[in-house]
């Protein structure tokens, strides 16, 4: 018997796994493909909301929790791996600020570091950036990581304790007097004394076989990969709900679309010409630049975008962390925290109360 189960195996789930095992515990971990190819592997690892003052306070009391330990964490996941996850603190430059007002009192209020550039210093920062905006915020404190090494960093630094099941399923949760006893998975049967859901957009899925589920569905999120050169674009930019992220080789993403297409992951055309048509405009110089790939992912949305981090009502020993939406990296080292505070009871890091399954949103 595991003493601790995990169903899911995105960045959720192995950093869940992550900081069980740190804690001493038995962890199983169960995932129905391969660790780290579902919405953590498609997203983009800007480590930090889009437009953060637009969010409530629970979704960046997690980022700024986050914020603060990922150059550490990335350097151990290094040692420990073998896989560097390229953290690159390379600033956050938002084209299209509206509510400026807004923004700026909110990074005072929180202690953020931000600038107001005018044209010429957005041209200094960004020299391939098409000059027709007349000012942008700045963050300069704003990283981002390489998600699909991320995932590949996480496994190779849990798997000599963490037992890591693959290609297997979970078809049903077992409950017995009101208490879990594990699961039925593709492969048979799991017995486990506590079991964490880290199964994102398939987390509705899964509860609501026992009853009461989660508000989580998917939204589809279509990207585009350039195959450019290293300092042709320099920092991650932000406009009109788009972002650019340039990698540390020169490769460039372009992301993303939000689609309500249920469990759909196919690209279109359609959204592939909307975020070439959005790259080039901002950058011309990848007009002359050949698209690598183009993908989608799968995220877990959920109402106000506050993930369920919570014990399941009525059910002993299960436990949910879900529903993180587009915010799964960022967010991700405090969930884990806080979902393994939760399931070890030790004292929280953060206040519980917003991340519960009946939570006011």
């Amino acid at each position: 018997m595991s003493d601790i189960l995990i169903i899911g195996g995105g960045v959720i789930g192995l950093m869940t796994a992550y900081e069980l095992d740190a804690a001493g515990a038995k962890v199983t971990l169960v995932e129905m493909g391969d660790t780290g190819r579902q919405s953590s592997w498609a997203g983009g690892g800007i480590l930090s909301p889009l437009y953060p003052w637009r969010y409530g306070g629970a979704v960046n009391a997690l980022a700024a929790w986050s914020q603060a330990v990922y150059p550490e964490f990335c350097t151990r996941l290094f040692e420990e791996s073998g896989v560097d996850p390229e953290y690159n603190r390379c600033g956050l430059m938002i084209l299209d600020v509206v509510d400026e007002d807004a923004a700026l009192a909110w990074a005072e209020a929180q202690g953020v570091a931000v600038e107001v550039l005018d044209r010429a210093a957005m041209e200094e920062k960004e020299p391939a950036l098409e000059p027709r905006l007349e000012r942008a915020l700045w963050l300069p404190e704003i990283g981002q990581v390489r998600n699909p090494r991320l995932t590949r960093a996480l496994r190779g630094a849990i798997v000599k304790r963490v037992r890591v099941r693959e290609e297997e399923e979970v078809l049903e949760l077992r409950v017995s007097d009101g208490r879990i006893t594990g699961v039925r998975t593709t492969a048979g049967e799991i017995a486990a004394e506590q079991v964490i859901v880290c199964t994102g957009a398939w987390t509705a899925q899964l509860l609501e076989k026992i009853g009461r589920k989660p508000q989580i569905q998917p939204v589809r999120g279509q990207m585009i990969l350039f195959y450019a050169k290293p300092g042709q674009i320099r920092h991650v930019n932000l406009y009109r709900d788009r972002y650019v992220i340039p990698r540390k080789d020169g490769r460039v993403l372009i992301g993303s679309t939000i689609e309500e297409a249920g469990f759909d992951k196919r690209t279109t055309a359609e959204a592939k010409e909307e975020l070439y048509r959005i790259a080039v405009e901002l950058f011309p110089l990848l007009k002359r630049t050949p698209i690598e790939d183009h993908w989608a992912g799968l995220r877990p949305g959920s109402p106000s975008d506050i993930p369920y981090i919570c014990p399941y009502p009525g059910v002993e020993g299960l436990f949910i962390n879900a529903g993180h939406f587009r915010n799964g990296l960022v967010t991700g080292p405090a969930s884990a925290r806080l979902a393994a505070d939760l399931v070890l009871g030790r004292e929280p890091i953060l206040p519980v109360s917003a991340y519960a399954l009946d939570a006011r949103r």
